[in-house]
């Protein structure tokens, strides 16, 4: 992508006003109808249709915003990628199928690679030509990584790795994962761990599929078999993969798709629209029961707006959010598991004669009601979120007996 005069930089450069409405104007006149969940030609993109929307996105300017130019990236700043998150959150479009690249193991790479891997990998995750997956999750360690088992012992210039990964998203169609490994032992706990940038093609390596509750086989267990990487694929110092592993997922859950607050925002109108589209349901938005419920979500909603907004302000302004990135994964997380039980407690009254809309939206909430049982699970359970929370923000004793 040229930046030297591209429109994205023009629009930033007239302030946050014209970015947002370039922003907002590109995405509304480019998104394909069928890829709009609130849509009654919605059908779900393919793999090849979502990489083309979000090449697209790239090459309009709105992917990578942060990201150095030197490295195929926008070079503006925190707010600009704020500003096209609100817009995308807008929209009910497909989620991204490359955030474990963009959000994870670009940014990784960026703190703790080689200048030889920034120009390898970051351009690429950009372009949507590579796909990323994430090798944290262990059957014995998942949110504590600890715990962690997986083993990377020094051979010469290279490394021999044997363990195992469980709940990877995206493994299968996975180009490179982010691997998490151990050079030491259990007992070192936080010591000795070490990321790499494993090739999925690699010998050795073998992913088998995990059929979820809504059908899909979104997640993978994945073995790893006498895997030889060279010492280039390693990703900072040999006993760096702690801080580094603690830097991705503050990452993850500080500024993991932004969008969501604005997205919850979207998918209310869509399940208000869809019901007052039916008279029967129609009936139950006047109801006083529902009125509260639907008043309490838009309340978590413009709270979490606020809460993204201040952190964007804190780290506009240089501060590391470090523990307090628990804080929005545990808010969203939460918040959004509660919507998705009052949406599924209204869509369960659509029956075969209810209007298109509505028929639409039951299959719609019911699948979204079903992942987001996972919400308070993945990238760190609640109740890891808490305990980060209490020890490292509230500063409380780890046994209050």
């Amino acid at each position: 992508m040229h930046t030297e005069k591209h429109p994205a930089l023009a629009a930033a450069a007239e302030g946050p006003a014209a970015y947002r409405q370039y922003a907002r104007q590109w995405l509304r006149s480019h998104l394909p109808e069928h890829m709009r969940a609130d849509s009654l030609d919605y059908r779900a993109p393919t793999l090849d249709e979502c990489r083309a929307w979000e090449a697209s996105m790239y090459e309009a300017g709105l992917a990578g915003m942060t990201w150095p130019t030197a490295y195929g990236g926008m070079g503006l700043t925190l707010r600009e990628h704020l500003i096209v998150n609100k817009e995308v959150g807008a929209l009910l479009m497909p989620e991204s199928v490359s955030s474990i690249g963009k959000e994870l193991a670009g940014p990784i790479i960026q703190t703790v690679g080689t200048e030889e891997q920034k120009q390898q990998f970051l351009p690429r995750i950009l372009a949507m030509q590579d796909y990323w997956c994430q090798g944290f999750s262990e059957p014995d360690a998942g949110s504590d990584l600890a715990r962690l088992r997986t083993k990377a012992v020094p051979e010469g210039d290279t490394w021999r790795i044997n363990g195992q990964k469980i709940w990877t998203s995206g493994a299968a169609k996975a180009h490179y994962c982010l691997l998490l490994t151990r050079t030491g032992t259990v007992a070192d706990k936080h010591r000795g761990l070490l990321m790499f940038a494993v090739p999925m093609d690699t010998p050795g390596i073998r992913v088998v599929p995990i059929k979820s509750i809504d059908g899909k086989e979104s997640f993978a267990e994945v073995f790893f078999d006498n895997v030889v990487v060279p010492d280039s694929a390693r990703l900072g110092a040999p006993d760096e993969g702690w801080n580094a592993a603690i830097r991705v997922l503050s990452i993850e859950r500080a500024t993991n798709r932004m969008y969501r607050a604005w997205r919850f925002e979207a998918e209310l109108r869509h399940l208000v629209a869809a019901c007052k589209s039916d008279p029967a349901l129609a009936k139950l938005l006047d109801d006083g029961h529902h009125q509260r419920r639907i008043g309490e979500v838009l309340g978590q909603i413009d709270a979490l707006k606020g809460l993204v907004e201040h952190t964007v302000d804190r780290m506009t302004a240089g501060a590391r959010i470090g523990a307090r990135g628990s804080l929005t994964k545990l808010f969203w997380s939460e918040c959004h598991q509660a919507f998705m039980g009052l949406a599924l407690s209204l869509v369960s009254q659509v029956t075969p004669r209810s209007s298109p809309q509505a028929r639409r939206a039951r299959k719609a909430f019911a699948n979204a009601y079903l992942y987001a049982r996972a919400e308070t699970i993945y990238a760190g359970t609640t109740e890891v979120q808490l305990d980060i929370i209490a020890q490292r923000i509230m500063d409380l004793p780890k046994d209050l007996a």
